[in-house]
């Protein structure tokens, strides 16, 4: 039986779970005012990752407006801070 480190373990449990895009999400959101800033982390109220989909909701129409124009940079952005290409797409809720 091999030994493993905990943190090694830890990690391979979280890669074959289903609790990844749960972890990822709240990576995210605790890089989301730095990557995107302060009025727009202000107004975001939830981030969700389903099949390598980004879900940003908010209740102020031009703010979804700005965050629809600005998808790739989003896309972009976010797999920077994360240090992976891991964001495919950008849904604007």
């Amino acid at each position: 039986m091999a030994q493993l480190q905990i943190g090694d373990a830890l990690k391979q449990f979280i890669e074959k779970s289903k609790l990844k895009n749960g972890i990822r999400a709240v990576q995210i959101e605790s890089v989301w005012e730095e990557v995107m800033g302060k009025t727009i982390a202000k107004y975001t109220d939830k981030i969700e990752i389903i099949n390598h989909t980004l879900f940003i909701n908010t209740a102020v129409g031009p703010l979804k407006n700005e965050l629809l124009y600005q998808k790739e940079k989003i896309i972009e952005r976010i797999n920077e801070a994360m240090g992976e290409s891991y964001i495919r797409n950008v849904v604007i809720r």
